[in-house]
């Protein structure tokens, strides 16, 4: 369980409050604790990829990553979301679309893994890397004229949110169907095939 890809996981895990922590101290007024914010959300942010890719490149996908992985993904753009929202920075209705079509999805992975495992789509990675693009621009203190892009990203994000959102379920239905028409069991891996190291949940999907 102990590799650079859980660590970089469980660093995720401890940056959540103090990113928390520098918004509180900002008020979402004070310059300095929202450069600071904004900064440690991204850097948060970052981690998600880079453990990926080792955990994927190195073979170190571990039982505690898969649960860990989405968790801490959940938990940063769950915080940051109700943070804004907390200053009056983002309608309530936004983050509310957000964190239940995340939380959503998460519970129909859980909900068909016995049938198979949907992986992220390259829609549930486009919709990350708006959200955290959007959640970024919103965190640090730009000139108003620049502040002014931050409404028109975050409505991509909500977008691309929903659609991909629609998107799983149809997936999930269609792997839960497939299966139930094979009775019930996940397809066979084949024994040729070369051992392959999954990809990491992707929050992000």
């Amino acid at each position: 369980m102990v590799n650079p890809a859980n660590a970089l996981t469980v660093l995720r895990m401890v940056l959540v409050p103090v990113f928390v922590l520098c918004v509180v101290a900002s008020r979402m007024t004070h310059d300095t604790w929202q450069l600071a914010a904004g900064l440690t959300f991204i850097v948060a942010s970052a981690t998600d990829y880079v453990d990926g890719w080792i955990a994927r490149a190195h073979n170190l996908v571990t039982s505690f990553g898969k649960v860990a992985d989405p968790i801490a993904d959940k938990a940063l753009t769950g915080a940051a979301l109700v943070l804004l929202s907390f200053y009056d920075r983002l309608p309530w209705w936004v983050t509310a679309v957000i964190l239940i079509r995340e939380w959503g999805v998460t519970a129909l992975r859980f909900w068909i893994l016995r049938h198979g495992v949907m992986p992220a789509s390259r829609g549930g990675k486009a919709k990350t890397a708006l959200q955290i693009l959007a959640i970024g621009w919103y965190l640090t203190p730009l000139p108003h004229a620049l502040a002014l892009i931050g409404p028109w990203l975050m409505a991509a994000a909500v977008i691309v949110t929903v659609v991909t959102g629609a998107d799983y379920v149809l997936r999930a239905i269609r792997i839960r169907r497939d299966s139930l028409a094979r009775g019930g069991a996940m397809p066979p891996i084949p024994t040729s095939a070369p051992a392959v190291a999954p990809q990491a949940d992707e929050p992000v999907a």
